[in-house]
């Protein structure tokens, strides 16, 4: 799935902002990350650990999780929120991207 500048509601960039997420972690935790399994009924999360290697918030972190969390209505994907935690050694499903 690609994301499309409309598809990010001011929310959603807003929190993208507050929590130091990228479009392209966005993208890619929705295509290749594992199912989050704390997604309320009716809603859909998608889960990915990323090396991250460097600072947030004056803290040096390794990893960085992101979960995405969406609904399907109809044909579309409709992104609701995403939330980021940082810190090392995240248990991971799908595997730990390099990137970042």
């Amino acid at each position: 799935m690609d994301i499309r500048e409309d598809d990010l509601h001011s929310h959603l960039k807003a929190r993208m902002l507050q929590r130091g997420i990228t479009r392209q972690e966005l993208e890619d935790t929705i295509n290749a990350g594992w199912s989050a399994e704390d997604a309320k009924p009716g809603t859909l999360g998608k889960v990915m650990v990323f090396a991250y290697n460097r600072d947030w918030s004056g803290k040096f972190y390794e990893e960085k999780e992101v979960t995405v969390y969406y609904k399907n209505i109809g044909d579309r994907v409709v992104l609701l929120t995403v939330k980021a935690r940082y810190g090392k050694n995240f248990p991971f499903q799908g595997g730990k991207t390099d990137e970042n």
